[in-house]
């Protein structure tokens, strides 16, 4: 098994903003600059990043936690991870603690720096500018 990657970032909105950043397929859009089409529902499918990647939601706590099957397109096919996504009230704002497990070992390092790269600098950057 892969160590797990774990990140945790603080942003000044709220913890239900930064749920809906992700989980709302216009919002998510806006807030990466790059396509995605995101179900609401237990079960339903998304795509991100174009179709770069994929999954499906296996659990949503509306705006406090969302666990995903999910996977990058160019991973080996029965390739997986689990991703857990918890959103929290915090001193000044909000912070989500991210919790990715089953990463195969071959995108660790590709992953681990995707998340600050695709997600929390563009994230911080679409916030500032709202």
């Amino acid at each position: 098994m892969t160590p797990a990657i774990q990140q945790s970032v603080r942003f000044r909105t709220s913890p239900q903003t930064l749920f809906s950043m992700y989980l709302d397929s216009r919002k998510h859009t806006e807030s990466t600059g790059a396509p995605a089409k995101i179900s609401k529902k237990a079960g339903g499918k998304f795509t991100a990043f174009a179709g770069q990647l994929e999954g499906k939601n296996l659990l949503i706590m509306r705006g406090k936690r969302l666990v995903q099957l999910w996977r990058a397109h160019h991973w080996k096919k029965d390739d997986w991870s689990v991703l857990i996504l918890t959103f929290s009230r915090v001193a000044g704002g909000a912070q989500v603690d991210l919790v990715h497990v089953g990463v195969p070992a071959y995108d660790q390092k590709g992953v681990r720096e995707g998340w600050p790269k695709y997600y929390w600098r563009p994230w911080k950057k679409y916030l500032a500018e709202r």
